[in-house]
């Protein structure tokens, strides 16, 4: 077993984070330009992109990590059958729901229904369906945006461990997706059901939604939110933003069998992009999730 995951394992994962959290949030201004600067430098972050440009602009850390783009930054692929990458990373781990597993790294697996939050009934819509892991690495963008077009249906809240999330700890930590802290989104679609998993990570301050807010870290163990009945209910646009990790993580998506054909040759790429197509919807799929 590596250094480096000897070394997590004898960490404090949450005190850690949440520590890290305090700092990133840090409002005096010598402080936050500090490590904006430096972690610009040290991780490469493209700031021309970014709606403001200089360290100044931001009130804190972590309003740099999340920061906004400049229209047109990320366009989205204009096929109408495009199923849209949710965020800037790398293609972990993409393919075909085997029933219930999913690969998370070379001779690893683990279940939807794990991932999900332990409620099988929850993970029936996406067995035998397709799945795609994006890691998000730290000079990356940080919002996460929904592949397609729906209706959101629940938010799940999981605790768990804050372990690392990059491929070294896929590659030797059981489990890792189903253990780590995360917030989990089950939406309808017109051409059947999705859900969008945020994962935490060692490091991360919180993770984020649009409808809710700070989601994690929270008090007490699982809980679910159910937005079947929500009047008005909460659209979600294709393209549109789910939610933002404030310091970096991974995110899951998985659809319901036979809605997607995935382009297999992005695994392992160069990196991909929020907005780029990663496959294309198919003309089955039409299952929705239980009301």
């Amino acid at each position: 077993m590596s250094l480096f995951i000897t070394l997590q394992k004898l960490l404090p994962h949450h005190a850690l984070s949440r520590l890290v959290g305090k700092l990133a949030a840090a409002r005096t201004p010598w402080l936050k330009d500090l490590l904006i600067r430096r972690f610009t430098r040290a991780y490469g972050v493209d700031l021309s992109e970014a709606v403001f440009e200089s360290a100044e602009d931001y009130a804190c850390f972590n309003d740099f990590f999340t920061r906004p783009l400049k229209p047109g930054a990320r366009p989205l692929a204009a096929s109408e059958l495009a199923v849209l990458c949710p965020a800037d990373g790398v293609i972990s781990a993409i393919g075909s729901i085997d029933d219930e597993t999913l690969v998370q790294a070379k001779g690893r697996t683990y279940t939807v229904t794990a991932l999900l939050g332990g409620d099988p009934s929850r993970a029936a819509p996406f067995r035998n369906g397709t799945f795609t892991t994006v890691y998000l690495s730290p000079k990356d963008y940080h919002r996460v945006h929904s592949p397609l077009a729906g209706t959101l249906q629940e938010m799940i809240y999981v605790p768990g461990a804050l372990w690392s999330v990059n491929q070294t700890t896929a590659d030797n930590i059981d489990d890792l997706f189903a253990v780590n802290e995360r917030a989990v989104c089950i939406i309808n679609t017109e051409h059947g059901p999705m859900a969008v998993v945020l994962v935490g990570a060692m490091i991360v301050a919180a993770i984020e939604t649009v409808w809710a807010g700070r989601v994690a870290p929270a008090e007490g163990g699982l809980q679910v939110y159910d937005y079947r009945d929500q009047t008005p209910p909460i659209l979600l646009k294709k393209g549109g933003e789910l939610g933002r990790f404030l310091l970096g993580s991974t995110a899951i998506v998985l659809f319901g069998p036979g809605m997607v054909e995935w382009t297999l040759d992005l695994q392992h790429g160069p990196g991909v992009r929020m907005g780029q197509a990663l496959g294309r919807l198919l003309g089955g799929g039409r299952l929705q999730l239980a009301d």
